[in-house]
């Protein structure tokens, strides 16, 4: 995939011709989420380090030894289990909007997501994430060191918007929805960029060279049926653009 952006902005090409362009996050937005994170890891380091006076019946010096071991657990695991289960957010990033994407497009990898999080100790120098804060202000994709060695950037969330369902997926009888609770689950498991893909492939069909054309729906129709299996008769007889147009029909939540 192709990147190119601007200072306040990531734009991603993907193979197919689609872009993206995402509006990045600011330092000071950045600066507030993290507030709202640092109060979650501090709220739950002072549990931990309540409990962890419990060993004091053993000895002073392991009590201390266990409250810096689970402070730093629970500092750095807060980034990595929750950007790693709710796809690039923590609590602060999903009050504030934001996310971590990879910075070219890709799915964003647990080794990416453990990197950034574990470099926040280098960002976090001298004091006040001076050091991070430095770096974001003068990269040209706002990146702190541990985004620039995870390659990683932290965006504005996207605003999914309605699109036009009548030209992109016309209103006929969908299989998909017959299994409700396995539409409601391709829902909640699709993601927004994938989403996006799919529906600017149904608008843009016309325009792509038949093989490639092809090669896109196959890809697009692989990625929704792994995410869900429906039965066999549900999807008998479906190309790989109808099962997208059907997807579609079905995460946009209009069966009609």
């Amino acid at each position: 995939m192709k990147v190119s952006g601007r200072k306040n902005s990531l734009t991603i090409e993907t193979p197919e011709g689609v872009v993206f362009s995402y509006e990045l996050a600011t330092p000071v937005t950045r600066a507030l989420a993290w507030a709202v994170d640092a109060a979650a890891i501090g709220a739950a380091s002072t549990t931990a380090a309540t409990l962890s006076q419990s060993a004091n019946i053993l000895s002073p010096d392991w009590a201390k030894a266990l409250g810096v071991a689970l402070y730093f657990l629970i500092s750095t695991g807060y980034g990595i289990v929750l950007e790693w289960r709710w796809r690039g957010q923590t609590l602060g990033k999903r009050l504030l909007g934001l996310r971590v994407i990879d910075a070219q497009g890709l799915r964003l990898q647990l080794p990416q997501i453990a990197l950034r999080n574990l470099l926040r100790a280098v960002d976090a120098l001298p004091f006040f994430y001076l050091l991070g804060g430095s770096a974001s202000l003068v990269s040209r994709y706002s990146q702190r060191l541990g985004d620039l060695a995870a390659n990683t950037v932290v965006v504005h969330e996207r605003t999914r918007l309605e699109p036009d369902l009548a030209q992109i997926a016309p209103a006929r009888y969908n299989s998909l929805l017959a299994h409700p609770q396995l539409a409601a689950r391709l829902r909640s498991l699709a993601s927004p960029e994938a989403v996006g893909i799919a529906v600017r492939a149904i608008a843009l069909r016309d325009g792509y060279d038949p093989a490639a054309r092809v090669e896109l729906f196959r890809e697009l129709s692989g990625y929704f049926r792994s995410l869900v299996r429906f039965p066999e008769a549900a999807v008998e007889g479906l190309t790989d653009e109808q099962y997208v147009r059907s997807a579609l029909r079905v995460i946009y939540g209009n069966g009609a």
